[in-house]
């Protein structure tokens, strides 16, 4: 078997806001190592910090604390100059691919723009620089008719592909996929994520999955993280965390998988209380307030991450 080896490792990172009504801790202390030509996936309700963890890895947010360590250097304090480097390595496929898009540039321009940028093609060199888009193009299944055609006049999953060009186009090591689909109809979900694993395959690339469809991130991730308001509350390969979810949180989310049959019986667990805020958060686990199984341990001091079994990692006073 080939021993795989480390291209991320995130130590203790943390992001936090300044807001009138005090600190919002957005990331507060994750950790985690991914591997060349592995799939992370990282789950949770929205406002639990998936988009900002994926941002401040790249360094779009500055982290407030914690290490990045990206293909065996620090990338955590290096400066604007150095980081612009790093682009060609480090990218990112937005949720909104009409958003990301310029709408004044055409497809071609909008792919040549980052090997212009990065220096790869000369921009005076328009027959290479035609022929590497072209090549891009195909590469995402674009028609070559489209090269000169705008974003508004393309329907969603084209849009995506022109964002997914766009990233090939520098030959990147890892990718943050912040919800790369959400925004598809189903149809077009499903071919963009066949063509994102057909990519993978062939380049090698590691994805940092951001989602919040369960059934996508357990057909893609090799190991999956589940984060709530900032926090990671368990961790797992894919197929261990869906058969044994250990977390309270973690079992209702995966109880509200859809399912396609009707008269499948389906325990739904369903969460009341209110959510705790993350604007200056009370010591200890902040799921205690919905928690069915919370107790006094739970609200007096934050739960550490720890491995209960092997790669199975969980937050939680009641699981041993």
């Amino acid at each position: 078997m080939q021993e795989t080896r480390e291209l991320l490792r995130i130590e203790h990172l943390k992001k936090y806001f300044s807001t009138p009504s005090g600190i919002l801790h957005a990331v507060d202390d994750v950790s985690f190592v991914l591997d060349e030509g592995k799939t992370l996936g990282v789950v949770g309700e929205s406002g639990c910090g998936k988009s900002t963890l994926g941002r401040t890895i790249l360094r779009l947010h500055e982290p407030t604390d914690g290490k990045i360590f990206f293909d065996g250097q620090d990338i955590t304090g290096l400066d604007k100059k150095r980081m612009k480097a790093l682009r060609r390595d480090m990218q990112i496929i937005f949720q909104d691919p009409f958003a990301s898009l310029n709408p004044r540039m055409t497809v071609g321009q909008t792919i040549s723009e980052s090997l212009i940028i990065q220096g790869l093609v000369d921009k005076q060199d328009k027959r290479s620089l035609d022929k590497r888009v072209a090549e891009l193009m195909d590469l995402v299944g674009l028609a070559p008719r489209l090269i000169n055609s705008y974003p508004h006049e393309l329907d969603g999953g084209r849009r995506q592909r022109i964002g997914i060009a766009r990233v090939l186009a520098l030959n990147p090591k890892f990718i943050v996929c912040d919800e790369p689909v959400s925004a598809l109809d189903v149809s077009i979900q499903a071919q963009v994520l066949n063509l994102m694993q057909d990519l993978q395959d062939s380049f090698g690339f590691s994805y940092l999955f951001i989602t919040h469809d369960l059934s996508v991130v357990k057909h893609l991730s090799d190991e999956i993280i589940v984060m709530y308001l900032g926090k990671m509350v368990e961790k797992a390969k894919t197929s261990r965390l869906f058969a044994n979810p250990l977390h309270p949180y973690t079992q209702a989310l995966l109880s509200a998988i859809p399912v396609p049959d009707p008269d499948f019986p389906v325990n739904r667990i369903l969460l009341e209380g209110e959510l705790s805020s993350p604007i200056n958060p009370a010591p200890g686990c902040r799921f205690a307030k919905r928690c069915p199984k919370a107790c006094d341990k739970c609200r007096e001091a934050d739960i550490p991450l720890k491995e209960v079994e092997p790669d199975h990692f969980v937050a939680c006073t009641l699981v041993r």
